[in-house]
C-alpha cells in the first residue's frame, strides 16, 4: 500500500518525488512542494529538504519555521554560510542563489505564505526569533 502524498515527510518525500518527478509530492496538503539541496556548512555534504514554496515573479519563496522552534533550520543556516543552491521544482532542477527578505518585502512574502499555510503565523507566536523568509533567485 503507497502512502498519500499528503503523508509524505523528510527523506520519504524527497525519494517518491524525484522517482517521480514532481508527479508525487509536488502537491501536498493543499500547497505546492519544491526541494531544496544546500552544501552541509561543516561537512560539505549535500542535504535535500521538502519545502513548501510560493513564486513571486520569477522567484521562489520559502519560510525558514522549523514549527516555531527556538532556533532556525539547519538548511537555512547552511543558505547563510553558502547561498548558491540548487531546487527542483516538479522535474526541473534549477540553480538558485537565496537572500533573506526583509522590511516590507519580507511582510509582503509572510502574507502570501500564510496564505496556503496560515499555521505560519503558529509557528512565529512559538519563538521570539524573527522567521526567515527566503528567497530564491535563479542563477
Amino acid at each position: 500500500m503507497t502512502a498519500s502524498d499528503d503523508d509524505l515527510f523528510g527523506a520519504e518525500h524527497v525519494k517518491a518525488y524525484r522517482e517521480s518527478g514532481g508527479e508525487r509530492g509536488y502537491q501536498w496538503r493543499g500547497t505546492t512542494i519544491l526541494l531544496l539541496t544546500t552544501h552541509g556548512r561543516r561537512s560539505g555534504q549535500e542535504r535535500t529538504t521538502p519545502l513548501i514554496h510560493r513564486t513571486d515573479g520569477e522567484r521562489w519563496v520559502i519560510v525558514a519555521s522549523k514549527g516555531g522552534a527556538p532556533e532556525n533550520p539547519l538548511w537555512f543556516e547552511n543558505l547563510m554560510a553558502d547561498p548558491a543552491a540548487e531546487i527542483e521544482v516538479k522535474a526541473e532542477t534549477i540553480p538558485v542563489h537565496a537572500t533573506t527578505a526583509e522590511g516590507e518585502e519580507r511582510a509582503r512574502l509572510w502574507s502570501l505564505m500564510t496564505e496556503v499555510w496560515p499555521a505560519y503565523d503558529e509557528y512565529q507566536s512559538r519563538t521570539a526569533r524573527d522567521i526567515p523568509v527566503v528567497v530564491l533567485s535563479r542563477r
